[in-house]
């Protein structure tokens, strides 16, 4: 098994990292920087993402030597900074909140781990990457996103090369049920709306018009069958369900693409 080592760096005294630190509050990922010094100690979740982190982390292979990997909406660095751990031969991390990024490159930095690329890049831009990555992570940001399956299609277009890491909070029924390929507009012999689309099980997407968990930016709350069906409906297959709200995907053929473009945005190569 093959890592990357933390390259030493000269560090800083914790006084000066904790002002440091400080100066870019808050923090929303508490990262171990070493010394016993964390950016997040009172987070209200605990030892987040780590705690979350290490009830999946067996699903995503342990040695990524020379493999690649794109971090969208990376926040504060620490799947970047893990993936690296694992030898990634190349990471980006992308986010639209400088801030963020500045405590990516703070985080990683420290930690000794250099040649992380932090970008400010928003989701609906990803072709202006010009590239396709081992593995992509799309964790915590799909309910953000005012067009979520926009979003994925335009993963699946321009930058997946094989591997997804998703997650996306879910809300309502955990069931999943079987729908049928093609939906009839009335039961047979009748002018009833056929009863699936009431069942708790059936894909559901729940929209939020206000706040969620005093959160402006949370818009969407899928249940599970939904998830996995914009999954499977943007061109990814479901490899492992780690968690209720976790999956690992992996690039498959997109539905019905034989017969017209999907309703995507034009590619914008020369994004800036």
């Amino acid at each position: 098994m093959s890592r990357t080592a933390a390259i030493p760096l000269r560090a800083p005294s914790p006084a000066s990292l904790q002002e440091r630190i400080d100066a870019l509050g808050p923090w929303f990922h508490n990262i171990d920087l070493g010394n016993g010094v964390t950016t997040a100690p009172d987070h209200f979740l605990g030892d987040y993402p780590s705690f979350k982190f290490a009830t999946f982390a067996h699903v995503i292979p342990d040695d990524l030597t020379g493999k690649s990997v794109l971090d969208i909406g990376c926040n504060a660095g620490f799947y970047s900074v893990e993936m690296k751990r694992r030898g990634a031969a190349r990471v980006v991390g992308i986010d639209s909140d400088d801030r963020y990024l500045d405590q990516a490159r703070l985080a990683s930095e420290t930690l000794g781990f250099t040649g992380i690329e932090f970008r400010n890049l928003s989701v609906y831009d990803l072709a202006a990457l010009g590239e396709r990555f081992d593995l992509v992570i799309f964790m915590g940001v799909l309910y953000h996103l005012r067009h979520p399956l926009l979003a994925l299609d335009l993963i699946r277009e321009h930058v997946a090369g094989d591997l997804m890491l998703f997650q996306t909070m879910q809300q309502g029924s955990s069931e999943v049920m079987d729908v049928p390929a093609d939906h009839p507009f009335f039961m047979p012999g009748t002018t009833t709306p056929p009863p699936y689309f009431d069942d708790p099980a059936y894909p559901k997407m729940h929209f939020i018009e206000r706040e969620f968990a005093s959160d402006w930016t949370n818009w969407w709350a899928p249940n599970a069958a939904c998830s996995q069906a914009m999954l499977r409906a943007a061109g990814f297959t479901i490899e492992a369900h780690p968690e209720g709200d976790v999956y690992l995907c992996r690039v498959a053929d997109v539905p019905y693409a034989a017969l017209g473009p999907r309703a995507v945005y034009p590619t914008k190569g020369d994004a800036a």
